[in-house]
């Protein structure tokens, strides 16, 4: 489900792999750059419970992180290895 966007505020959201669902995040960023090193924050977060060893990482079934623009549109953010 969508988050309900707060203007001029950056949001992150997560993406189950496997059972195709949006999930809230706690989020409500500034800036760009704050929700993108909090989305990075996640993806470590992720990598402890869902480990690349066990769920192929970010190209297997572990779970994905989105930065969400004030406007609502999303991108995706990946590990920086």
């Amino acid at each position: 489900m969508p988050q309900k966007q707060t203007e001029n505020c950056w949001h992150i959201e997560g993406f189950d792999t496997f059972s195709s669902e949006e999930y809230p995040l706690p989020s409500d960023y500034s800036s760009e750059a704050d929700a993108i090193a909090a989305a990075k924050a996640y993806l470590d977060e992720l990598e402890s419970t869902q480990p690349t060893s066990s769920s192929g990482g970010q190209n297997g079934i572990q779970d994905r992180v989105f930065v969400v623009r004030p406007d609502g549109s999303k991108f995706r953010i990946f590990p920086s290895k």
